[in-house]
């Protein structure tokens, strides 16, 4: 938003050359309505740069009451309210110094007609309005145009993120490393308990499945992305033992929220990527619903990975969630244990 503001400003910085040819054509204008008797000379002169000062009052003064109001309010999902509040304010403030103006020039540059003086200062303040209207209609007009434009570029961007979430977590899945330990655990499973064998493969599929699943969706439910944890949990359990411990505490509110797709996958892939994993030092994941947010909690034991991190897996969340809303992912890391918070949201349909 504040790229579309200060490209809506920049529409106005050579302004000052127009509030000056305005000026003169309503100090023309004025004179073919109320032509002032011995409009000649200095009186003549006096006219014309009064005229060209208040418009630059009236003009310049709107746009600060824009800029202003813009710094307090969010474009454009409060633009009603924002006309409601910028309009009588700017009339006011157009009013108020277009009168002040000719008073101030009637006392100290040039006495008014007085037979014309409630003329000239009706229809001097008409013309302000209709200025001020017309500046706010140009500046509503771009700002809408604007945004026009960014929400294209957000949606692609979205789509990008999106497709980069799925890549990260298929290219997760299917790297020789993911491979390589699945299938070593299924090969010693297989001589060993054939039944888990059969339940390994199971979890296996249903963890592709669901991630060739979600190509298509912006956001995910909750209770949908944690059966899917519970399958890619599985896995780890298989290859970690002990040394991995899950805990689940998420309540059935939570459930009921979305969050974009792969998501918890990613957080939990993150933790186990860059911590220490052994019987003597176990790696505890913890999932829980905080107020509006989705905690994953881990204990923080730093190693260095294997192999070379992308850095995109936290990155990539962050820039997704910025297309649904404005709350922040939040990332503490204390030094005793690593906590992401992923905003909740509600049924994209809504």
């Amino acid at each position: 938003m504040k790229f579309i503001k200060a490209s809506t400003h920049k529409l106005f910085r050579h302004r000052f050359p127009y509030m000056i040819l305005l000026g003169i054509v309503i100090a023309w204008m004025q004179q073919l309505v109320l032509p002032m008797p011995n409009a000649t000379g200095n009186r003549l002169l006096s006219h014309y740069l009064s005229s060209i000062i208040i418009t630059i009052l009236v003009w310049e003064g709107n746009v600060q009451i824009d800029c202003f109001i813009n710094r307090k309010l969010k474009w454009p999902q409060n633009i009603l309210k924002q006309l409601m509040i910028q309009l009588p304010i700017s009339i006011l403030y157009s009013a108020g110094i277009i009168y002040l103006s000719l008073t101030l020039y009637d006392r100290f540059l040039c006495n008014l007609p007085v037979e014309k003086q409630e003329s000239i200062t009706s229809l001097s303040i008409i013309f302000g309005v209709l200025i001020t209207l017309l500046i706010i209609a140009i500046q509503a007009g771009a700002s809408f145009f604007l945004q026009w434009k960014q929400s294209i570029v957000d949606i692609e961007k979205h789509k990008k993120d999106a497709l980069q979430a799925q890549y990260l977590s298929l290219k997760n899945q299917v790297n020789p490393h993911f491979l390589f330990n699945n299938l070593s655990v299924l090969s010693s499973l297989v001589y060993k308990d054939q039944d888990q064998a059969v339940d390994f493969i199971n979890q296996l599929s249903k963890v592709y499945r669901y991630a060739l699943d979600q190509h298509s969706k912006e956001l995910s439910e909750v209770k949908d992305e944690i059966e899917f944890i519970g399958s890619y949990i599985f896995l780890l359990k298989i290859r970690f033992g002990d040394s991995l411990e899950f805990k689940n505490s998420i309540d059935e509110k939570a459930k009921s929220k979305f969050i974009p797709p792969m998501s918890l996958q990613l957080l939990i892939e993150n933790a186990i990527k860059h911590n220490i994993i052994r019987t003597d030092a176990p790696l505890k994941i913890e999932l829980s619903a905080e107020e509006e947010y989705l905690v994953v909690k881990n204990n923080f034991q730093f190693r260095k990975p294997e192999e070379n991190s992308s850095g995109t897996g936290l990155p990539n969340i962050i820039s997704r969630y910025q297309y649904f809303t404005d709350k922040e992912v939040i990332i503490k890391n204390d030094n005793t244990y690593f906590t992401v918070k992923i905003p909740l949201l509600n049924s994209p349909e809504s």
